[in-house]
């Protein structure tokens, strides 16, 4: 690979570390954020409804109760007992021990005047048959009132309860004070911002907020048609934007409204986060480190194997030139000893001949002795060629060790496994653990299993899968191992020529057609046998056979 390839490597594998581990790493931060945003605001939410709901009951409890104690007095006393205003004041104590709300207590009759009255204010001679409230008591029996100045020029407002004796008609009125009823809407627990108010159908305060309005003052706020339970909403009102829960009351038509700044309630959401974001962008910062160094690592690894693998190439290369070239001058050493020992033979005869004395007398003997004595000189300088590549092809003959066949197998299959790994080629093994060891030698079968193993990757190219097995044939008392692949496979034709000096199905440079040749040559001297059996498009499967002993 050259080195732009390496860096292209590098970027790719930083590129799938950072998509496959930053991508989830934020699709979960965000998933749990969102999730924990969407529980912690409906809890929000759900607090202020139940914290809505539960002062709506209270302030219907207390009218409710206000407005009992005025019924409860109506009919249980007559209208002479309370015309007396020292009955009524007494009946007024009374009250006033159980409740501190009322401020007065006053009967008027049906004609809008007052009879008695007892509290703080100057209303025994005020006339109220002209007032809206006066006719609207008279009609339904029960009236409470909006909170008003009136005659007393203090905020308050009033409970009238009417009762009907035989053809007479007289109201029970009583005041109910603004203070306590404020300090009853007010007492809501809320951060420094919150507050909670009464508001009428025409936005016009009862009760006096915590800051800014006044109390009957006309405010700036939505309004909302009567509705049953509880409503939470979040909006604006005058450029302040606040969280709102509202609900009507029961007995008056007024609106309950508690205000809270989502600021202070979601403050903890908004330090998760932030917390949130600064895990992230130290995981990124992690992952992306974390990927630089693997990517380098990786890649420095792949240098180191690509170096070992030329490396081994080379080896491998120089050792099948050797095994072929030894071949090679074991047959040429055999084929020119035949001719050379005839040479010699007849070189001896000749000499023979030119002992005998007719020949001696001839005027060429000389010249005869001269030839044979050259001849037989190149017979033996020939000799001597032969006998040194007889020499080097005994240097290929195998050693004899002890060989546990899986772990030489294993240790082939590490040079290989990057090259496999790249090629996407998984090398499986299925081994006899009780194997014997055979005696061998560990490096030409190393040499075997590494060219049918390196064939078996270049049959399949990319995706497929190498099965190593194997076993122990006890009745022939040899060690059976099958290299299968997943490859192409091949006709007949051509797996009968496989094992030919020089026939290789690789094309032209890439394969020199003597590792299968050398691989058959190896087993056969080490004792064993190797087969082949393939078809089209089914792979094959190398099945090598060498002696225990």
């Amino acid at each position: 690979m050259q080195q732009d390839d390496y860096k292209r490597l590098r970027l790719k594998i930083i590129a799938t570390t950072l998509a496959f581990s930053f991508v989830p790493l934020l699709a979960l931060g965000v998933t749990i954020y969102l999730k924990t945003e969407s529980v912690y605001v409906s809890k929000v939410y759900g607090n202020l409804r139940t914290l809505v709901e539960n002062k709506k009951n209270t302030i219907d409890l207390f009218l409710n109760e206000r407005i009992s104690q005025l019924t409860t007095l109506a009919f249980t006393q007559s209208f002479d007992q309370l015309s007396d205003e020292k009955y009524l004041e007494k009946v007024f104590s009374f009250l006033q021990i159980h409740s501190k709300s009322f401020i007065d207590l006053q009967v008027i009759d049906q004609d809008g005047k007052t009879v008695s009255y007892c509290g703080p204010y100057r209303l025994k001679d005020v006339n109220y048959s002209q007032e809206p409230w006066f006719n609207m008591a008279m009609a339904r029996g029960l009236f409470v009132s909006d909170v008003f100045l009136g005659f007393r020029k203090y905020p308050h407002f009033i409970i009238a309860v009417t009762r009907r004796e035989g053809d007479r008609s007289w109201i029970l009125r009583a005041a109910i004070d603004s203070d306590i009823f404020d300090t009853l809407v007010r007492s809501v627990h809320l951060g420094k911002s919150g507050d909670a108010f009464l508001l009428t159908s025409e936005n016009v305060l009862q009760t006096k907020p915590r800051f800014d309005d006044c109390i009957l003052e006309k405010i700036e706020f939505p309004r909302f048609a009567k509705f049953s339970g509880s409503r939470v909403e979040e909006f604006a009102v005058k450029g302040k934007t606040s969280l709102y829960a509202m609900a009507w009351l029961d007995y008056k038509d007024w609106l309950l409204v508690i205000k809270d700044d989502p600021r202070e309630e979601f403050m903890p959401l908004y330090q998760a986060r932030w917390l949130l974001i600064f895990i992230l962008f130290g995981g990124t910062l992690i992952i992306i480190g974390g990927a630089v160094f693997i990517s380098n690592s990786m890649v420095r690894q792949l240098v180191r194997s690509e170096r070992e693998k030329a490396s081994l190439d080379a080896s491998l290369t120089q050792s099948s030139k050797m095994a072929a070239l030894g071949k090679l001058a074991a047959g040429v050493a055999h084929e020119v000893n035949n001719p050379l020992a005839i040479i010699m033979e007849k070189a001896g005869w000749m000499r023979d001949l030119l002992s005998e004395e007719d020949i001696k007398g001839s005027p060429n003997f000389k010249e005869y002795e001269d030839a044979v004595q050259k001849i037989e000189f190149h017979v033996r300088r020939a000799k001597d060629v032969t006998h040194r590549l007889l020499g080097f092809a005994r240097r290929m003959d195998p050693l004899r060790d002890d060989i546990n066949v899986n772990i030489l197998m294993d240790q082939t299959k590490s040079f290989l496994e990057n090259e496999a790994s790249f090629r996407n080629i998984e090398i499986m093994t299925d081994y006899d653990q009780s194997l014997p060891c055979i005696t061998s030698d560990a490096s030409q079968l190393q040499q075997v299993f590494l060219n049918i193993l390196d064939n078996a990757i270049d049959a399949i190219d990319k995706d497929g899968v190498i099965t190593v097995t194997t076993r122990h044939d006890k009745d022939a008392g040899a060690v059976v191992i099958a290299i299968a692949d997943t490859g192409k496979g091949m006709p007949k034709e051509i797996a009968d020529k496989i094992f030919d000096p020089f026939f290789t199905t690789k094309k032209v440079g890439e394969g020199t057609g003597l590792g299968l040749t050398i691989s058959y040559s190896i087993v056969e001297k080490l004792g064993g046998k190797i087969v082949l059996q393939s078809a089209e498009g089914k792979g094959a499967t190398f099945t090598i056979t060498l002696p225990v002993a």
